[in-house]
């Protein structure tokens, strides 16, 4: 309990969705870590005049009442020392140092991840299009990621509960809050399912809400293997969390819409620039994933399958991996492991078939 305090810490002094985290991981380590250097002296040319101030003011044990308040509402607290911490987060340049879950943790590791989101207005189109290929990807076994508000976000979750399948919410409030309000039915739904809720925002969060649900959608970006859009508006949210996944370099896919539904301008224009792979049905989805229509996904995912004996840093590497390619430092600091030992776990990853090299020296594990 006392390094959780310190994750509090470090996460409250550099702020949720802020670009120093990884930084500040990758320079000085974990959060006990972090602090001790900062009161030594440490002055971080990354932190800001505001983040230094809270520094100054704030001790970890201050933040000791927030674990009876999560304890209160059955919240679970994951930093990435958490062999629970969503492994697809841990390598974020923006990771959340701290996370808030409700429902079960299990699920947010070891399955095959597809973000769907999408307008809050969306037309009976949309609402089809999202929940026929929303219902079809659970069915199969695909953990579905989306942001628990109205519209398409909904649409997915609601699909994903008709299956009784797990489905995994991000939210831009408090954990203790659900918005919109009107949703507490489904978020009850999704956690008596073996599902979670997730937010970077502790119970009774007063801070100020704005930029908490675009800091969120970065997390719904980064969670998924891809984020599919099923209908979105030139200018929106949505939008924003395509940039999110593009930055991450995860594959986005859109659902065509018509050439006289305003709804429907900021898909076509994805298609029409090539940022976005189309979406007709979940065959798509399962074919871009290279997963085979009916399978049993769980068998797709590289940390569940039959590995040859690894040396202990070798499968420390492999745990962090997904099927994204990560570059060597993003693999360092979520595996916490220098370069040089790394860099020897390459070799043995690639020669036993369990992970295949890529651009700049990254690595991806085998599908």
């Amino acid at each position: 309990m006392e390094d959780i305090l310190y994750w509090l810490w470090m996460s409250d002094v550099l702020g949720q969705g802020s670009p120093s985290t990884g930084i500040a991981l990758a320079r000085y380590g974990g959060a006990r870590d972090f602090y001790n250097q900062m009161r030594a002296g440490l002055r971080p040319d990354f932190m800001s005049r505001a983040a230094m101030t809270r520094a100054r003011e704030l001790e970890p044990a201050d933040l000791s009442g927030r674990l009876a308040d999560c304890e209160a509402i059955g919240a679970a607290i994951l930093t990435p020392e958490d062999p629970d911490y969503p492994r697809r987060l841990r390598g974020l340049p923006d990771l959340p140092l701290v996370l808030y879950v409700t429902g079960r943790t299990d699920c947010l590791n070891g399955r095959r991840y597809v973000s769907m989101v999408g307008t809050r207005r969306p037309t009976p189109y949309g609402r089809r299009a999202c929940g026929e290929i929303s219902r079809a990807l659970a069915e199969q076994g695909v953990v579905l990621i989306s942001g628990l508000a109205d519209g398409l976000d909904g649409e997915a979750h609601k699909a994903a509960v008709d299956c009784g399948a797990e489905t995994i919410a991000f939210l831009g409030t408090g954990i203790d809050k659900t918005y919109p309000a009107a949703n507490a039915p489904l978020r009850e739904e999704i956690e008596r399912l073996g599902g979670a809720v997730v937010s970077e925002y502790p119970p009774g969060f007063s801070g100020k809400m704005q930029g908490t649900f675009l800091a969120r959608n970065r997390l719904i970006a980064g969670m998924g293997e891809v984020l599919c859009v099923c209908e979105a508006s030139l200018r929106s949210g949505t939008i924003n969390t395509v940039g999110h996944a593009e930055h991450y370099g995860r594959l986005v896919m859109a659902v065509p819409g018509s050439i006289f539904s305003r709804a429907s301008e900021g898909t076509n224009a994805l298609l029409a620039d090539g940022r976005a792979h189309i979406l007709r049905s979940a065959g798509d989805v399962e074919q871009l994933l290279g997963l085979a229509s009916g399978a049993d996904l769980w068998q797709n995912d590289p940390g569940d399958s039959e590995l040859p004996d690894l040396s202990p840093t070798a499968r420390k590497v492999l745990e962090v991996l997904g099927p994204d390619p990560m570059y060597l430092e993003d693999i360092c600091r979520a595996a916490q492991l220098p370069a040089a030992q790394v860099l020897a776990a390459y070799t043995e990853l690639e020669l036993a078939g369990a992970a295949v090299p890529g651009p700049g020296r990254s690595l991806a594990a085998a599908r």
